[in-house]
């Protein structure tokens, strides 16, 4: 099963991040995603482990852990379709300099840089009046 483990401290190494699953049974492989210029963590990992079962236990246990101050995030990973389609149940459409509700990153009631959603759009923003930046209604 891969397991994929959020809001990790970004001085935590692989090494570590394996330790903390091998306790609930084997672990084939740890990935901590790395920036690809910088090299310096993104944050998140990713975590496969054969045994179900023992994956199921780790992620019960550990989401919601603290690790050296931050509350982790573990889940079951679900593997992006290779297709290209996405998974159904995303949000109001709309996304990274598109118009629509929904948006890149963040929704919410009104834009801001780098976000989408809601009734306001704006520069290089989703939402709003398909994003050009007028209000949708006046």
């Amino acid at each position: 099963m891969n397991i994929f483990v959020g809001s990790l401290p970004f001085s935590l190494e692989e090494a570590e991040l394996k330790g903390f699953f091998e306790e609930y049974g084997e672990v084939t492989s740890a990935r901590i995603i790395t920036d690809k210029f910088s090299g310096r963590s993104k944050g998140f990992g990713f975590i496969e482990m054969p045994n179900a079962e023992e994956a199921q236990k780790a992620i019960e246990e550990l989401n919601g852990a603290e690790v050296d101050g931050r509350t982790i995030v573990v889940n079951e990973s679900i593997e992006k379709p290779k297709d290209g389609t996405r998974r159904p149940g995303g949000g109001g459409g709309g996304g990274f300099n598109r118009g629509g509700g929904g948006g890149f990153n963040r929704g919410g009631d009104r834009g801001g840089f780098n976000r989408g959603g809601g009734d306001r759009g704006g520069f290089n923003r989703g939402g709003g009046d398909r994003g050009t930046g007028r209000r949708s209604s006046y």
